[in-house]
């Protein structure tokens, strides 16, 4: 067996996530995982799928074709991970929004030798005044040499500098 890492985008509207898993059942295709999105009007989304061998470069093919419907498609090879050398640490944090707050935040995580594994943001207004605020939950996987408590102190100092408020929690 082969895996495939696929991304995908289209409009968004009803029967897209049908037509994508119908293509990959019909060509001997399994949707192993996925995380998927509508935003803006538009539907994006990545999987991983394994497929025989022999079927691969036709799901491919499959896939391709249904541009012809709007949904675009790009492909990565899967590797294989190895024995986990992180652990997994859930970051909850809200501030006021401006400009370059993700960027600072994940400048931060990469010199602490972080990896950001799944990251959802958003925008809202302030309960009780025109500010608007910005959301993010995220799961970091931290080097198991790195202290928690290390990571929360330079956190905790960049959040002073944003304004904002951070919850860190382990997933043990």
């Amino acid at each position: 067996m082969d895996h495939l890492v696929v991304t995908v985008f289209a409009p968004d509207k009803p029967g897209q996530v049908e037509q994508i898993a119908a293509c990959i059942a019909n060509h001997g295709g399994n949707w192993l995982e996925s995380r998927m999105t509508h935003m803006a009007g538009q539907f994006a989304g990545i999987l991983r799928v394994q497929v025989p061998v022999q079927a691969r470069d036709e799901l491919i093919s499959a896939l391709q074709a249904l541009a012809k419907d709007g949904i675009r498609t790009q492909f990565a090879e899967s590797t294989i991970e190895s024995a986990s050398a992180w652990k997994p640490i859930n970051m909850e944090l809200v501030g006021n929004d401006r400009p370059g707050i993700v960027r600072d935040i994940t400048r931060l995580l990469t010199q602490q030798g972080v990896n950001v594994e799944q990251l959802a943001t958003d925008v809202s207004p302030a309960p009780m005044s025109s500010e608007t605020l910005f959301h993010a939950n995220a799961v970091l996987g931290v080097p198991l040499t790195l202290s928690l408590d290390v990571l929360k102190t330079h956190l905790e100092t960049l959040a002073d500098d944003l304004m904002v408020e951070l919850v860190l929690k382990s997933e043990e």
